[in-house]
């Protein structure tokens, strides 16, 4: 959210002055709030909504007394500093080294045997790190522990700031929104495949009355509205279409129907020709 209300801000500037600072800005905005939420005791404003806070689990393990499961002390100052040169230096760091290593094309066969090695290196510990990951969330699938490696090794767990609170979102918002999402899902996959001739054909009775339709001027094309340069007829309602525009449409749909009276066009015929079947090759 911060980062799109930051991009509006330079959105008349040149395009794409940002894209080569992105990083920094990323690490710019992690900053500030780790700032101004972890370093001053105080949850995330993600964390906030689901009532969660930062303990110190070794605290945990030297005897404290425990009543609820939520006692417990906050980071301590070298944990809260560990995290931020972890989460927002490692990720910025990492960042900056991947897009160095693909502008100088580390990976290509062409490069020194140094830079082969250095990228190879590079992919190893991200399998590595990214296998580590999927290790650790399926702890946290299991135990409820830690949802982050760095979590783990700095031993800041997530708990309940306060067992009595209610939950900050309302669920009517985001049955809205979930509907919503699936209905604009639904449509983009369904608009690509509807046939817009078919659709303005089966509606286009309904449209118009007969009287209208008989007093329509027969000698333009009724799909691209010009007069027919090679007129083709369609059999057997025989109403007057530009080759190409009566072909295509055939081509398309093969129960294509006239625009003119709505009859399934079953061939068609040059004007003073002989038939031509629709299914012919053209």
């Amino acid at each position: 959210m911060l980062k799109e209300q930051l991009v509006k801000v330079f959105s008349l500037t040149k395009p794409g002055m940002l894209f080569q600072y992105e990083p920094e800005l990323d690490a710019f905005l992690e900053f500030l709030i780790w700032r101004f939420s972890i370093w001053v005791d105080k949850p995330t404003p993600g964390n906030a909504l689901m009532n969660l806070r930062y303990r110190d689990e070794r605290a945990m393990e030297t005897g404290v007394k425990v009543r609820t499961g939520l006692e417990g002390p906050g980071l301590t100052v070298a944990q809260k500093m560990w995290y931020c040169i972890a989460m927002i230096g490692g990720q910025y760091i990492w960042a900056r080294l991947q897009s160095f290593s693909a502008f100088r094309r580390w990976g290509d066969s062409e490069q020194r045997p140094l830079a082969r090695r250095a990228w190879g290196l590079l992919q190893h510990v991200e399998g590595l790190y990214k296998a580590a990951s999927f290790g650790n969330l399926l702890l946290f699938l299991y135990t409820g522990g830690y949802k982050h490696l760095i979590e783990r090794a700095l031993r800041a767990r997530l708990v309940y700031e306060n067992p009595n609170m209610n939950r900050v979102v309302s669920f009517e918002y985001m049955n809205r929104q979930l509907v919503w999402n699936e209905f604009s899902e639904m449509l983009l996959l369904l608009l690509p495949l509807l046939n817009l001739s078919t659709v303005k054909s089966f509606l286009y009775p309904f449209s118009k009355d007969k009287s209208s339709s008989s007093s329509e001027d027969d000698s333009t094309c009724p799909i691209c509205r010009a007069s027919p340069a090679l007129p083709y007829l369609a059999l057997p309602c025989q109403h007057r279409y530009c080759y190409y525009c009566l072909r295509t449409r055939c081509g398309a749909a093969p129960s294509f129907q006239c625009t003119r009276c709505s009859e399934p066009v079953m061939a068609m015929q040059r004007h003073g020709s002989v038939v031509e079947h629709k299914t012919h090759s053209q």
